[in-house]
């Protein structure tokens, strides 16, 4: 899910590209076949310029201004208030999960409503990247975007949140580990990952099902390890292809009336069963980062969770989506800063944990975790303010024009 994951990044590509494409090679063709037999003086030998070169410039130049208008028409296209409605809402999801988490012990309540988000929240998000995801491929710009706005964040978020530890956690050894992502950076590294592979998924026959094969097979794989959290990068992998799957016409579906209003009794049969399995079901299931064995399950119930909660999270992301009004509301804006909320509300996350918040008892009372679930939807809703992002801007959407070869085409224009 930054500015570049988890926003708008356009969502088919250009035409202008595809057309040139498909009209190069007949015309080419053709250009070919017309120079055979023309006087001497036409050719490239005689000093003249081959109708086939001419082509081929043409073409080059027009293949250039094709990707520039593409970036340009990224650039322009206008932000689609449902999906920054959606991201907003769903961060808020995160940090309130976060801040019931340590409650769970001693409240079934809290234990089931922590559940119910955590089967669809992270789902959600990963689907709405995957759906922005459906135009990247290996063009220039975009690579630089992946390193900017997804690789250099993990590398400065990942190094702060390890000193944070160290300090707060009074653990000054505690190892810099760009393979083992700490916390809430594991994220990037799967975007990272999951966004290299697009083009592949795009030339697959059945890329869903081939996502939940692998899905499947990482979960009864505990010899996967901990090596940039890639059980969770091939579990939650899924919902990414989903996303790259989807059109447009299938968020309307959702976005009905009907569906609204059917949304209404699976929500609350969600809460139920989440109460009822708060005390029988280890939670860590829903974090996707072990394999079966691992939980202490056996091999096979790793196969059939996955798809159990495969299922159950889609329905739970179509009722979510169901609900997001696709207005413009006073937290539309809000939903570009997701990335920023979600990275820096870590911080405060663990921070409660290290310096032993909850153990004050009035967090424990109902009215506490009332309160408590009100301070996380504010602080969360404070990180992904304007002022917020410019501030951490340098951070989280470094421009790093210096660290990039110049287009030699760009320059080549710049000059004339």
């Amino acid at each position: 899910m930054p500015h570049d994951t988890l926003t708008h990044t356009g969502a088919a590509a250009p035409a202008g590209v595809a057309g040139a494409t498909a009209t190069m090679a007949p015309a080419a063709t053709a250009s070919a076949t017309a120079t055979v037999g023309r006087p001497l003086s036409d050719s490239p030998a005689a000093g003249g310029t081959s109708p086939a070169r001419s082509q081929r410039r043409a073409a080059g130049r027009g293949g250039s201004r094709a990707k520039n208008e593409a970036t340009a028409e990224d650039k322009a296209k206008p932000r689609d208030a449902f999906f920054d409605n959606a991201k907003y809402l769903a961060i808020v999801l995160v940090a309130m999960g976060h801040s019931w988490e340590p409650l769970r012990d001693g409240s079934r309540s809290a234990a089931a409503l922590y559940i119910t988000v955590y089967a669809f929240h992270m789902p959600a998000f990963i689907i709405i990247s995957g759906y922005f995801s459906r135009s990247f491929d290996m063009r220039k710009d975009r690579l630089q975007r992946l390193i900017t706005g997804v690789a250099v964040p993990y590398i400065l978020f990942e190094v702060a949140y390890t000193l944070f530890k160290r300090w707060a956690d009074d653990d000054p050894g505690y190892p810099i580990s760009l393979t083992d992502p700490w916390y809430l950076t594991w994220f990037l590294v799967a975007l990272f990952i999951w966004r290299l592979t697009t083009p592949l998924w795009k030339i697959v026959r059945w890329p869903v099902p081939l996502a939940l094969a692998i899905a499947v097979l990482a979960s009864v794989s505990p010899d996967i390890g901990d090596d940039l959290d890639l059980q969770r990068v091939l579990q939650f992998l899924p919902f990414f292809v989903i996303g790259l799957s989807l059109r447009p016409e299938h968020f309307k579906l959702v976005r009905r009336k009907k569906a609204r209003i059917l949304a209404v009794p699976v929500f609350a049969a969600a809460l139920v069963f989440a109460y009822w399995a708060a005390p029988r079901m280890n939670a860590a299931w829903f974090y996707h980062r072990d394999a079966a064995q691992e939980l202490g399950a056996p091999w096979w119930s790793g196969a059939v969770m996955t798809l159990a909660m495969f299922g159950c999270s889609l329905v739970l992301v179509a009722c979510f989506f169901a609900w997001i009004p696709g207005r413009t509301m006073w937290c539309t804006a809000l939903g570009a800063g997701t990335l920023y909320g979600y990275l820096l509300h870590g911080f405060l996350a663990k921070g409660s944990r290290f310096w032993n918040w909850y153990d004050n008892p009035w967090m424990h009372t109902p009215w506490g975790a009332v309160l408590l679930t009100l301070i996380a939807g504010t602080v969360i809703t404070l990180l992904c303010t304007p002022p917020v992002q410019r501030t951490f801007r340098w951070a989280m959407e470094p421009k790093m024009a210096w660290a990039f070869k110049k287009d030699p085409v760009g320059v080549a224009r710049s000059r004339t």
